[in-house]
């Protein structure tokens, strides 16, 4: 038998090889550590929604000083409130879509130290999930946040949203300096 330690781990062990050809190529990978909890993702939900609805904010009062200083007829004042209105919709689903399928975490998420991962542990999701995700995420606050609360009765912690795109929210230890 050899010395070696078998690690099931591939991506530690892709790791440890690449260090061996290239020690200065070897980036720290962050390994999930076990499921996300009901008031760290909350957390997490209402720091991404300071964000979303912060930039929001910031851009209807800039264009409403705009629009007062303009005139405008009350038609197109509703006009202009409806474009915006569906601006901060396409901007809501964007911000989550884009964080969730590209590294699995908005800002909020990576303050909390949680990731969404597919799962079966392939990392971030594909656009389309990310997006089924993010309409899980609003049908499970429409019965009184119950989508929400049932993660309490499940074995890997799934809300409604993780269980329509088949989703798993975990802690990420941090990975170690190089």
């Amino acid at each position: 038998m050899s010395d070696v330690p078998i690690d099931l781990d591939a991506k530690s062990a892709q790791a440890r090889a690449l260090q061996r050809i290239r020690p200065e190529a070897v980036q720290p990978v962050a390994m999930p550590s076990g499921y996300a909890g009901l008031v760290t993702r909350a957390i997490a939900l209402a720091l991404d929604g300071l964000i979303v609805n912060g930039v929001a904010a910031l851009v209807g009062v800039t264009v409403g000083l705009g629009v007062s200083v303009l005139h405008l007829p009350s038609a197109a004042d509703a006009a202009i409130g409806a474009v915006l209105g569906a601006l901060w919709i396409i901007w809501s689903f964007s911000y989550f879509v884009f964080f969730w399928s590209t590294t699995g975490q908005t800002p909020g998420s990576r303050l909390m130290s949680i990731r969404v991962i597919d799962v079966r542990g392939r990392g971030p999701l594909k656009p389309r999930r990310a997006l089924l995700r993010f309409i899980g995420l609003c049908l499970a606050a429409i019965p009184l946040g119950a989508g929400y609360l049932i993660m309490l009765w499940d074995s890997r912690a799934r809300c409604l949203q993780d269980r329509m795109a088949r989703t798993v929210v975990v802690y990420v230890v941090p990975a170690p300096p190089v």
